[in-house]
């Protein structure tokens, strides 16, 4: 891959806080991520996904800043008799421009298929939100050897559903299972590994999809990040515990910039 190419890609680092936070404690979070951001901002883009309650407070104290901010699902109908489920355009009105899809937790919890999470990437593109779609194998399937047909198939049901020009505006974490929340990352050769694959996956759509951003997720912290993102197809990650902590969150951020300015 040339080092043209990868500049072309937009860097990523995006805090997952999953169903954390309460408003105090929020409030310090964002204010710190916030203020540390505006030294990176020139260099890659950082976002925070929050529980929906918190849209509003987000919005509040990160409008006009340089962090972008999402939610961590969205509901494949625009309204309707639906209790519980939130759709794109709500997030929206909230200044949210991220949405997560496909994460491994509901997958597992709420028995999300694949296609189901193509046709929630669909209504995030068609709301105006970038949705983060994550894809990733269990400890089971990599050891059987079949992580590649595990992601290849999960990103193959995006892929049919949207046009060349909406999958150019998607975003991709790949999150092993195995590695989420367990303490255990991959090592920087095993992740460039299955980048390296989905980029080349992306581009047998269409060569345009090379540059569709590639994030890695999976117990990423500060002491492993730059590893991970000095990897030619590594764009950044979805981070989710480090999130919860300004400094280690801003940490990686910091050693996305150096990876980026290295190349």
């Amino acid at each position: 891959m040339s080092e043209k190419r990868s500049e072309q890609r937009v860097k990523w680092v995006v805090g997952n806080w999953k169903m954390h936070g309460r408003l105090a404690e929020n409030a310090a979070l964002l204010q710190a991520v916030a203020d540390g951001a505006a030294a990176m901002a020139d260099t890659i883009r950082i976002g925070v996904c929050v529980p929906t309650p918190y849209l509003a407070q987000a919005q509040a104290v990160l409008s006009g800043k340089p962090v972008a901010w999402g939610v961590q699902d969205i509901s494949t109908y625009t309204h309707g008799a639906y209790t519980g489920e939130v759709a794109a355009e709500m997030a929206c009105e909230f200044g949210a421009t991220l949405a997560i899809v496909g994460h491994s937790e509901r997958r597992a919890y709420h028995a999300e298929s694949s296609e189901l999470v193509a046709a929630k990437a669909r209504r995030a593109l068609e709301a105006g939100l970038t949705p983060i779609v994550c894809i990733g194998e269990t400890l089971d399937e990599r050891e059987a050897g079949t992580t590649e047909a595990v992601v290849g198939a999960q990103l193959d049901a995006v892929l049919n559903l949207l046009s060349v020009e909406e999958a150019a505006r998607i975003v991709i974490a790949y999150e092993p299972v195995w590695a989420i929340g367990t303490g255990r990352s991959a090592t920087a050769e095993q992740a460039q590994a299955v980048h390296a694959f989905l980029r080349a996956r992306l581009a047998q759509k269409d060569s345009s999809l090379a540059r569709v951003p590639l994030l890695y997720g999976g117990s990423v912290k500060a002491d492993n990040a730059l590893a991970l993102f000095g990897q030619a197809d590594i764009d950044g990650g979805l981070i989710g515990g480090a999130s919860l902590k300004s400094q280690d969150f801003l940490a990686i951020c910091a050693a996305q910039k150096a990876a980026s300015q290295a190349r």
